[in-house]
């Protein structure tokens, strides 16, 4: 068993789904690793990952006005906002999606779906710098 990490930077433009699949697939192939299991960390409390489809864009906006309906910025009833209306809003949207992914990996790829993607969801309406962790362990 071989195990293999690094880290990522995403840089966001704000609320919204970014892709990052492709990023994640050539780094898995280059590990030489066929065959395991890759864990995607995000390392912030205000965005989230999530694997959704990656065909139709009004997927991912369908999705973000949903949340917007859910979780809408300013909410009166949310205590934190030091960062301003987004900022708890941010925190509940993160807290209902996912930090970490876990998924398989056969012949040095991903296993995902034909319709799949895996995407950095920023939850603030201003750009960050974003760090997503991979750690690799397989064969």
């Amino acid at each position: 068993m071989r195990q293999v990490g690094t880290t990522l930077a995403v840089d966001t433009r704000g609320r919204g789904l970014f892709d990052i699949t492709s990023r994640l697939v050539d780094w898995v192939r280059e590990s030489g690793i066929r065959q395991g299991l890759l864990t995607v960390f995000i390392r912030h409390t205000s965005a989230s990952l999530v694997i959704q489809e990656n065909a139709d864009p009004g997927v991912r906006r369908d999705l973000e006005r949903f949340f917007a309906s859910l979780v809408p910025d300013g909410d009166p009833r949310f205590e934190h906002d030091q960062e301003g209306p987004d900022d708890m809003p941010a925190h509940v949207r993160a807290a209902l999606t996912q930090t970490q992914l876990s998924i398989p990996v056969q012949h040095a790829a991903p296993v995902l779906g034909t319709w799949q993607g895996v995407y950095l969801y920023e939850h603030r309406t201003r750009g960050h710098r974003r760090e997503v962790v991979l750690h690799l362990i397989g064969q």
